[in-house]
């Protein structure tokens, strides 16, 4: 990608989007191979002191150029001064005249990430002209050329405004196989594909050094041995902004395995209460003296195991509880002037022989006056859990005696109609003869 940019500085089509491999053109031309490292910034391939000699690749590198924009005087291929062509010359953009979203389709028409910093005069003036419009893009188109223009409200541009941009790194680089974004072999998006990165043993350091910080996982923390797998390999010095900037190479070696400090996600933070001690004020979360309240620490399930650290800011009080299903509850029996404060839950965790932590956002708690007496709300509700509690009773053994009555009455009945229905047959022989009761004896 630094001879991509070279390249396209010579022939003043902007920056470096891309680089592909294609078939070489059967025109009975010859080829060359760029030995030397271009640093980027030269003006001219030549610069970089490339040595001819036969390309028996059967291959050409083919460049991909931004044509209408381009970033310069910026650390790396995705920052520097916003210039745009403007009659086969180059120039600057006022500040005023640029906002975010038109910022979001220079960052994407330069393959680059989303923006991070918007800010004027950041990378110098430029000695050239200033853009004469005004943009109006919408976000989502493809090239800074497709979006609206209209003409400049102000007709000067103060020193100071042209427009510094600094994009995201591209999105094509990640770790795999380590349970974390910020662990694992290297990979990188290459031609529709994801294919694995090796490197040399003296040069695995410099490369894990560029993939942790594209990444946005902070520093390497170790880098292991990997076996050998088809794809590429590169060289890196280790000051890359990105892993497209190394220089490549086709050669197979064993596949980077990295390790990168920030390899815990954040961890998690609130306050709960069990009777409605806890309001939302309008600093934060605020507690009521006297009531109880607790404040749970949880992590993603990541890893196993581990535990939290509760810690209280701007004084040595600390809790320390292990992780149980990824969480855990630190209770206050009563709150007092000396909870208020800012807290933070430390998640720690020991992985890959090392050990790691991640520390949540402050949560800032206010300790407020009740609007009733703690120890009077706590009568209270004892005394409602009693009333409930007898209420319950009542109902349940007033239903259970009116059932135990009603099986007594239907009881009763049946014993009645059984003793009248024996009296009426006893009634019933004692009127008819003997012949009759003998036929009535039959019946029955």
């Amino acid at each position: 990608m630094r001879k991509a940019k070279v390249v396209c500085r010579e022939l003043g089509c902007g920056n470096a989007v891309a680089v592909s491999r294609g078939p070489l053109v059967e025109d009975g031309r010859g080829g060359a191979t760029l030995w030397s490292r271009c640093s980027g910034d030269e003006s001219t391939i030549r610069e970089c002191e490339a040595a001819p000699a036969d390309c028996y690749g059967g291959y050409y590198h083919h460049v991909i150029c931004s044509e209408f924009v381009q970033l310069v005087d910026g650390d790396g291929l995705c920052s520097g001064r916003l210039e745009v062509k403007s009659n086969q010359s180059w120039a600057s953009v006022c500040e005023a005249d640029f906002d975010q979203q038109d910022a979001e389709v220079v960052c994407g028409e330069l393959g680059c990430g989303a923006p991070a910093a918007l800010q004027g005069g950041l990378y110098g003036e430029g000695e050239g002209q200033t853009w004469d419009k005004e943009f109006q893009c919408k976000g989502n188109e493809s090239l800074l050329l497709d979006c609206d223009t209209s003409d400049r409200k102000n007709n000067t541009c103060l020193p100071g405004n042209a427009v510094g941009l600094t994009c995201s790194e591209p999105d094509d680089v990640r770790l795999v196989g380590g349970g974390s974004r910020c662990a694992g072999g290297v990979e990188q998006y290459d031609e529709g594909e994801w294919r694995t990165v090796g490197a040399e043993d003296l040069n695995k350091e410099a490369v894990a050094a560029v993939v942790c910080r594209q990444l946005g996982c902070g520093s390497t923390v170790s880098v292991l041995p990997g076996n050998t797998t088809r794809g590429f390999s590169v060289i890196c010095s280790g000051s890359e902004p990105s892993l497209r900037e190394c220089w490549r190479k086709n050669d197979l070696f064993p596949v980077v395995t990295v390790i990168c400090s920030d390899l815990l996600v954040q961890p998690d933070i609130f306050l709960t209460d069990s009777i409605g001690g806890v309001s939302r004020g309008h600093q934060g979360p605020e507690v009521f003296r006297g009531y109880n309240f607790t404040i749970t620490c949880s992590t993603q399930p990541q890893y196993p195991g581990g535990s939290f650290l509760l810690t209280f800011t701007g004084s040595n009080r600390t809790q320390t509880q292990p992780a149980v299903n990824h969480s855990a509850a630190f209770l206050f029996p009563a709150a007092d002037g000396s909870h208020q404060g800012n807290y933070s839950c430390v998640y720690d965790n020991y992985v890959f022989s090392h050990n790691f932590s991640s520390e949540s956002e402050l949560l800032s708690l206010t300790v407020t006056a009740s609007p009733l007496p703690a120890f009077i709300i706590r009568h209270v509700v004892v005394l409602l859990i009693l009333l409930t509690a007898i209420t319950t009773f009542y109902l349940y053994y007033k239903t259970t005696r009116r059932q135990k009555r009603v099986n007594r009455v239907s009881s009763l009945d049946l014993y009645v109609d059984a003793n009248a229905m024996e009296m009426v047959s006893l009634s019933s022989r004692a009127e008819a003869g003997p012949g009759e009761e003998r036929a009535a004896q039959g019946t029955e």
